[in-house]
């Protein structure tokens, strides 16, 4: 089966719809959300009742830090983030907030495990900067593939039998064969928000047959979702680092 995966679409209705339809043209056959589908962006009723929709035609979903935060205050965010997802509070009707607060952490999937931040502690919102920090979050599952977000920059661990860890940053377009006799951490570049210096809307698609995981980049009107964001009030900064890809 092939399968898209996506994080960190924050609410980037542009970005979010370029990377349904480039995942749909590359045959993809089952989608998978990883989290964070609202703050930052100026549409998040939009994003979460596609992803609502994609759920309800058989799509697998986590829950985000920013998806947590919109319930609760005792999430602690930068002055940015906090006003975007205060506003996005008000934005949000009551079906759409119970949807992510039911949404589950993490979710395991045959050898896979889904997770929005790692597997070691998913309420706790760890970023994998480190082979140390991806070591603790594989051996956390037995799980042949984890597959994670949050850092907004894509990356690929891997760990031996012997616990030997490997890391590396994937090139765009090119697959790369997750070999049975290791463990590997897959961490999704963002969707909304990328902050690798490429500001192309990031996704990935893996196929289960062949163990393949292909990175792939999409271009969106930019200026459209920065001025959704200007237009409503929200921190210039969030819509001026969309083009920087910071």
């Amino acid at each position: 089966m092939r399968l898209a995966v996506f994080s960190d679409i924050h609410g980037n209705r542009q970005a979010f719809d370029a990377c349904l339809k480039a995942a749909r043209e590359r045959g993809a056959e089952r989608f998978i959300l990883l989290g964070d589908f609202v703050g930052y962006g100026a549409d998040p009723e939009w994003v979460v009742d596609t992803a609502m929709e994609l759920m309800a035609h058989g799509a697998v979903a986590v829950r985000g830090n920013h998806d947590q935060a919109v319930q609760s205050s005792a999430e602690t965010m930068n002055a940015e983030a906090q006003i975007a997802i205060e506003w996005t509070r008000g934005r949000l009707d009551a079906a759409q907030r119970r949807f992510l607060a039911e949404l589950p952490m993490s979710i395991e999937d045959s050898d896979r495990l889904y997770v929005h931040s790692e597997a070691s502690h998913p309420t706790r919102w760890h970023y994998v900067r480190s082979t140390a920090d991806a070591a603790k979050s594989l051996i956390a599952t037995p799980c042949h593939v984890t597959f994670c977000g949050h850092i907004h920059r894509p990356a690929l661990y891997s760990m031996s039998v012997t616990a030997k860890m490997t890391s590396f940053v994937p090139k765009t377009g090119v697959a790369v064969q997750l070999l049975r006799g290791r463990q590997w951490l897959a961490v999704m570049g963002s969707v909304g928000q990328p902050r690798d210096g490429d500001p192309s809307a990031c996704f990935t698609m893996f196929d289960t047959e062949s163990c393949q995981i292909t990175y792939c980049r999409v271009p969106y009107d930019i200026e459209a979702a920065a001025s959704r964001i200007r237009e409503n009030g929200l921190p210039h900064w969030l819509a001026d680092r969309l083009s920087q890809g910071r």
